[in-house]
């Protein structure tokens, strides 16, 4: 029902923010490009909008948007219910999940920080 329903949101934003970026290209372009203020995306000189910008409210776009939104719903922890067994990446490269690192009945203690 929660994949219904993300389908659903995700499929109206797109429909509506393609017809408005055709509509209003301009104001649509001033709402992407603060939209890339936040992830400091239109700061590198080497790409410009006309790379990015038209990818928003693509097919692309809404089949990546549902696989992250889609995703993060199996990363969800409750208090009282099994801990889920995310996806993460080795030093090396390699995708494992939590669940791998675990050993007999040990609690699994993580340290998310900068590698820095």
């Amino acid at each position: 029902l929660q994949k219904i329903l993300i389908l659903l949101h995700v499929t109206l934003t797109v429909v509506v923010g393609k017809t408005l970026m055709i509509l209003f290209p301009n104001a649509m372009k001033r709402y992407i490009l603060k939209l890339g203020e936040k992830s400091r995306m239109n700061k590198n000189p080497k790409f410009s909008y006309e790379n990015w910008g038209p990818t928003f409210f693509s097919f692309k776009y809404l089949l990546f948007v549902l696989k992250v939104k889609w995703k993060r719903l199996e990363d969800e922890a409750y208090e009282g219910h099994p801990a889920p067994n995310t996806p993460v990446v080795t030093l090396g490269g390699e995708i494992r999940h939590l669940l791998d690192f675990m050993a007999d009945e040990r609690p699994l203690i993580l340290n998310f920080g900068s590698c820095t």
